[in-house]
C-alpha cells in the first residue's frame, strides 16, 4: 500500500471535499459509529467549527437492534458529537425483522428513518460516508450479478433515496474517492475511538465476501482506485448516452409519453438505431407504460433480440414488465398490458 494511502486527510484536503456545503442550511450526517461515519462526523465538526458560518449539523444514528452492541455504539455516537458539539439523534428500527435478506431490509429501514429525521430537521440532503472502497465493492458486487454498463457507474456522489420518496431527499457521499485507510488514519492521528461491527466481515453476507477478496485483486493491479477510476470513466459515458437517449426519444416518440403509454414510434426508424440505442429506448418506454418495475436487463435483451428478428414479418407482440409490446401496421406500440386473467376456481 502506497505512504500516501495511510496518511491523514489534511486541511486543506477536507476543505476542497466539504467547502461543497457550505450554503446548505442545514445537513444531517449518518453516523453508525464505526471508522467511516466517525470520519465523517468528526471531518465535518472540524470543518463547521472553522468557518464563521455554516450549516446546521446534526448527526443521526439508527439502531437496527440486530446486534446487542448496538444500544452501545449509538450512545458513543451521541457522545463523541456532543464533544464536537454536534446536535444528535438515535432512531431506532423497531417491529417485526425478516429470516432472509435481512441487510437489505435493514438498509430500506435506515434509509427510510434518516429521511423522517431529515424532514422534521428542514434537511434537503443526508450525509453517508461511502468510500472508495464501498466504490469498488459496489463494482464487483454488480459485475458478479451481470450488470449493464449502467451499473458499472457505481455509486453517485449524489443519488436520490433508495426508496420512492416524494419529498425528494438526497443522499450525498463526500467521501467516495477517498479511501478507508486515510480515514483510519486520521481518526488514529485525532485519537478518536470507533466501532468495529462483525457483520462487515460476516461471510453470510455478500459484501463481507467480497471485501475479503481485495487484497489478492489489489496485489493483481484491481485496486479501489482503479475500480473508481472505472466508475467515473463509465459515468462519463452514461451522462453522454442520456443525452442521446434524448435526442432519439424526441426523434422517434416526439411530445410526452402519457403514464401506461402508449409510446408510438416508426418502425423503419426504430430497426435503424444502433443496438444499444434500440436497447435503452425499449426498455425505457417499457417502464414508462408498464406497472411491474423496472424492466431486466437480461430479459430486455431477449425481448429486443426478438423484435429485431420479426422485423420482416411486420407482426409481433409480447408482454414484460407490465407493458405490452406490439409491432404491426409500420408501428411500433409499448403500452399497459390488459390484467392478466386468472383460472375461475372450480366449485367441488
Amino acid at each position: 500500500m502506497a505512504a500516501a494511502e495511510n496518511k491523514p486527510l489534511s486541511s486543506a484536503e477536507v476543505r476542497l471535499l466539504l467547502d461543497y456545503f457550505a450554503d446548505f442550511p442545514v445537513l444531517l450526517i449518518a453516523s453508525s459509529g464505526g471508522p467511516d461515519s466517525t470520519a465523517l462526523l468528526w471531518l465535518m465538526a472540524r470543518w463547521r467549527k472553522a468557518r464563521k458560518r455554516g450549516p446546521k449539523l446534526i448527526a443521526v444514528t439508527v439502531d437496527h437492534g440486530l446486534r446487542p452492541e448496538s444500544k452501545c455504539e449509538a450512545q458513543a455516537v451521541a457522545s463523541l458529537a456532543r464533544t464536537l458539539g454536534v446536535e444528535h439523534r438515535t432512531l431506532r428500527w423497531t417491529g417485526a425483522k425478516p429470516k432472509t435478506g435481512i441487510q437489505e431490509a435493514a438498509r430500506q429501514a435506515r434509509y427510510r428513518l434518516l429521511a423522517g429525521a431529515a424532514r422534521k430537521a428542514g434537511a434537503r440532503c443526508v450525509l453517508t460516508a461511502h468510500t472508495l472502497d464501498d466504490q469498488a465493492e459496489t463494482l464487483l458486487f454488480r459485475m458478479a450479478r451481470g450488470s449493464g454498463v449502467t451499473g458499472l457507474a457505481g455509486m453517485d456522489h449524489t443519488a436520490p433515496m433508495p426508496f420512492d420518496d416524494p419529498d425528494g431527499f438526497v443522499l450525498v457521499r463526500p467521501l467516495l474517492r477517498t479511501p478507508k485507510s486515510r480515514l483510519i488514519a486520521t481518526l488514529k492521528a485525532a485519537k478518536v475511538p470507533y466501532a468495529d461491527d462483525p457483520s462487515n466481515r460476516d461471510p453470510r453476507f455478500a459484501r463481507p465476501r467480497w471485501r475479503a477478496l481485495m487484497p489478492a485483486l489489489a496485489a493483481e493491479g484491481l485496486t479501489p482506485e482503479r475500480f473508481g477510476k472505472l466508475a467515473r470513466r463509465v459515468a462519463r459515458l452514461e451522462w453522454t448516452m442520456k443525452e442521446i437517449m434524448k435526442a432519439a426519444a424526441n426523434a422517434l416518440a416526439p411530445g410526452e409519453w402519457p403514464r401506461g403509454g402508449p409510446v408510438t414510434m416508426q418502425a423503419a426508424d426504430y430497426f435503424r438505431l444502433p443496438d444499444e440505442i434500440a436497447l435503452r429506448l425499449l426498455g425505457q418506454a417499457i417502464d414508462h407504460a408498464g406497472d411491474e418495475g423496472p424492466v431486466e436487463l437480461g430479459k430486455l435483451e431477449a425481448l429486443t433480440d426478438a423484435l429485431f428478428l420479426a422485423s420482416d414479418t411486420k407482426r409481433f407482440r409480447r408482454t414484460l414488465a407490465g407493458a405490452m409490446l406490439t409491432l404491426a401496421g409500420g408501428l411500433l406500440t409499448v403500452e399497459r398490458a390488459p390484467p392478466r386473467r386468472r383460472r375461475a376456481l372450480k366449485r367441488p
